[in-house]
C-alpha cells in the first residue's frame, strides 16, 4: 500500500500517516491559491534557468511550459480540481503538472529549488503586482478626485478647527488639500516599499544556496526584479517587506479613519456641512428618518482590522529563529486580508468623495466673528505693536463683547475699542471680513487661494 506522504514534496522521509487535523492545520492552499499565476510564472522562469544549465533539454522545457500554460487556463476558468493532498499552491501546481505531462519530466522542475525560495519569490511578485496595478493606481485616483473637488470648490469658506473648537476661517479646498497631502505621502511611501521588495530570492534553495550554480541574475531579470537578495539565508526568511506593507496599510488606514471621522461629523444635522449620496449611506431598521454614514463608519472601523493584521504578524515574527520556519506561513492570511481591506477602502473613499454634496451656506453660516480675533491682533501688529501684547488686547475685546452679550467683536464701537487700546482706528473694522482673512494667509501652505493652488499643483507633480 502506497503511503500518502509519498505524494508530498517532503514525503520520502516519513512512513507514518499524518494526523488529519494536522493536515488541515498545515495546509495553506485555501488562501495561498491566490498566488497561482505568480507561482506558475516563477516556475516557468526557474525551469528556463535549469535548461541553461543543461539540467533540462529544450524538449523537456517546452513540455513543462506547455503544462504550466494549461494549468493557468484551468485556474482562470475555475476548472482546476484541488485535492486533499494539496498542501499549498506549489504542491497543487506541481501535482497537476505531473498529471498533464507526466511525473518523469514534471519531477525535474524542483531541481535545486526549495519551497522556501519558491514561496518567497511568489509573495514578492504577488505583492509587487498588487501594489503596482491596484493600490498605487487606486490611491492616485483618490488623490486626483480630492484635488479635482478642491479646484472646483475653491470659493467655499468654512471654520477650521483645533480641539474640535472653531479656530480660524479656512477654505473647504484647504481641508481637502490637507488629506490629499497625507494621501500623497502614503503614495510616495508605497513607491519606496515597492522598490525595496522588488529583489529576487529565487535560486537560494532551502537556505544554503543553489547546488548547480544557477544564474540568479537571469532569473531576477526574467521575473522583472531589479536585482537579487545577496544572502541566501536572508532570501528565504526575510518577511520585512510583508511587515512594511502592513505597516503602510495601518498608517494609511489611520489617515482614512481621521478623514472619515471629519466627514462623519460634518454630515451630522448639528453641522450639516456635507451630505453623503445614497450609494454610500444606509438607513435605520427602526427610525425611518435616519440616514447613516455607514461607509465612513466602516472605513473608520476597518483601520483597527488592518492594524490587527500587522500586530498579529509582528508577534509571530519576533521569535522566529533563522532561517525559514513554518511560523512564516502566518504571513499570508494577515497580508492578504490587509491588502484586500486597504484596496476596498481606497475604492469606497473615492466613491464617497466623488459623490458627496457640500452645503456652502451651512459652512459659511458656521463662521463667527470671534474666529477673527487673531486677525484683530494682527491688525495692531501691523501698527508696530508686539504680538504678545496684541494677543492680550484682542482677548480683552472678545471678553468685553461676551460681557455685553454682543453677537460678535465686530459689534463693539470704535469708542469701546479705544477704551481698551488707543491705537485702534476706524480702519480696524476692515478686519472683519472672512474672505480677506483667508486671503491674508498666502504664505506657502496657507489657506489663501494662491497658496492652495500651489499645494494642489505640488501634489499633482508628485503623482506623475
Amino acid at each position: 500500500m502506497e503511503n500518502k506522504n509519498s505524494q508530498k514534496l517532503w514525503g520520502g522521509r516519513f512512513t507514518g500517516e499524518v494526523d488529519p487535523l494536522m493536515q488541515l492545520y498545515n495546509a495553506s492552499l485555501p488562501y495561498d491559491y491566490k498566488m497561482y499565476k505568480v507561482d506558475l510564472q516563477g516556475t516557468k522562469s526557474y525551469t528556463s534557468g535549469l535548461q541553461k544549465l543543461g539540467l533540462l533539454t529544450e524538449d523537456e522545457l517546452s513540455e513543462i511550459h506547455y503544462g504550466l500554460g494549461k494549468i493557468k487556463e484551468e485556474w482562470e476558468n475555475n476548472t482546476f480540481i484541488r485535492l486533499p493532498s494539496d498542501e499549498d499552491i506549489h504542491t497543487a501546481n506541481e501535482r497537476r503538472l505531473g498529471e498533464i505531462i507526466g511525473t518523469g519530466i514534471a519531477g525535474k522542475v524542483h531541481t535545486g529549488r526549495s519551497r522556501n525560495d519558491q514561496v518567497a519569490t511568489d509573495m514578492r511578485i504577488y505583492c509587487r503586482d498588487i501594489l503596482t496595478n491596484n493600490l498605487l493606481t487606486y490611491l492616485k485616483e483618490l488623490i486626483s478626485v480630492i484635488c479635482r473637488r478642491a479646484n472646483e470648490e475653491m470659493d467655499i469658506l468654512m471654520p477650521g478647527y483645533t480641539h474640535l473648537q472653531r479656530a480660524q476661517p479656512i477654505r473647504w479646498s484647504h481641508w481637502l488639500s490637507f488629506y490629499a497631502t497625507y494621501f500623497t505621502e502614503d503614495y510616495k511611501r508605497l513607491q519606496e516599499i515597492l522598490a525595496r521588495l522588488n529583489v529576487s530570492p529565487l535560486g537560494a534553495g532551502a537556505l544554503a544556496g543553489h547546488p548547480y550554480g544557477i544564474d540568479r541574475e537571469f532569473l531576477a531579470q526574467d521575473l522583472g526584479f531589479s536585482g537579487v537578495i545577496g544572502n541566501s539565508l536572508v532570501a528565504v526568511s526575510d518577511r520585512d517587506f510583508v511587515v512594511e506593507i502592513m505597516f503602510w496599510g495601518s498608517l494609511f488606514m489611520n489617515h482614512i479613519s481621521r478623514f472619515s471621522e471629519d466627514l462623519i461629523i460634518y454630515s451630522t444635522a448639528e453641522f450639516g456641512f456635507i451630505k453623503l449620496s445614497d450609494a454610500y449611506s444606509t438607513g435605520s431598521s427602526l427610525m425611518p428618518q435616519k440616514k447613516n454614514a455607514d461607509s465612513l463608519e466602516l472605513l473608520r472601523g476597518k483601520s483597527g482590522r488592518v492594524f490587527g493584521d500587522l500586530a498579529g504578524f509582528l508577534m509571530t515574527l519576533k521569535g522566529v529563529p533563522s532561517t525559514y520556519d513554518k511560523d512564516l506561513q502566518e504571513d499570508k492570511e494577515a497580508l492578504f486580508d490587509s491588502l484586500v481591506t486597504v484596496e476596498n477602502s481606497i475604492l469606497i473613499a473615492t466613491g464617497v468623495v466623488s459623490t458627496l454634496t457640500v452645503d456652502k451656506a451651512k459652512m459659511e453660516q458656521a463662521l463667527t466673528m470671534d474666529m477673527l480675533a487673531t486677525d484683530l491682533a494682527d491688525y495692531l501688529v501691523r501698527k508696530g505693536v508686539p504680538f504678545r501684547e496684541t494677543h492680550h488686547i484682542s482677548g480683552e475685546c472678545v471678553a468685553l463683547a461676551e460681557k455685553l452679550k454682543l453677537s460678535g467683536i465686530d459689534k463693539l464701537s470704535i469708542e469701546q475699542y479705544k477704551q481698551i487700546d488707543a491705537r485702534f482706528e476706524k480702519d480696524l473694522f476692515e478686519t472683519f471680513d472672512f474672505e480677506k482673512s483667508v486671503e491674508r494667509r498666502n504664505a506657502t501652505g496657507g489657506t489663501a487661494k494662491s497658496a492652495i493652488l500651489k499645494q494642489l499643483e505640488n501634489i499633482q507633480t508628485q503623482l506623475q
